[in-house]
């Protein structure tokens, strides 16, 4: 458990965090607020995500994800939701470029295999080949 700092990449300090301390597996949880974002919807008919970006500020009203193996790399995949001013609520995968405010997050460890990413043929999607 512990914060961020105003200004970090969410994804690329919650990646960071899990890379340093060894975190080969696990589950992932924040709340807190982002300066801007960039979001991620997966297009399944071109096997492709579409990224957009909102640049305002915005609360962290959910955030969820995973940690695994990608070509032998801790990776991290979560979806977040993030409200505005007036509760308007914006949704979807997490991706690079989504600048902390403040954020708190929790990352539970577990012991046991690693889960590792592979293409998946039928989605296009690294997914865990368990």
């Amino acid at each position: 458990m512990g914060k961020l700092h105003r200004g970090d990449d969410l994804l690329e300090a919650i990646g960071s965090i899990c890379r340093d301390k060894n975190i080969l597996l696990g589950r992932v949880e924040a709340i807190g607020a982002v300066e801007k974002a960039t979001l991620g919807f997966y297009d399944q008919k071109r096997k492709q995500y579409e990224f957009f970006s909102i640049d305002s500020p915005h609360e962290i009203t959910s955030l969820i994800g995973n940690v695994s193996l990608r070509e032998g790399v801790p990776m991290v995949h979560a979806h977040i939701t993030l409200s505005d001013e007036k509760g308007n609520v914006h949704g979807g995968h997490l991706a690079s470029g989504t600048i902390v405010f403040a954020c708190e997050v929790l990352i539970e460890a577990f012991d046991g295999p690693a889960f590792n990413r592979e293409i998946d043929e039928n989605t296009g999607l690294p997914l865990w080949q368990t």
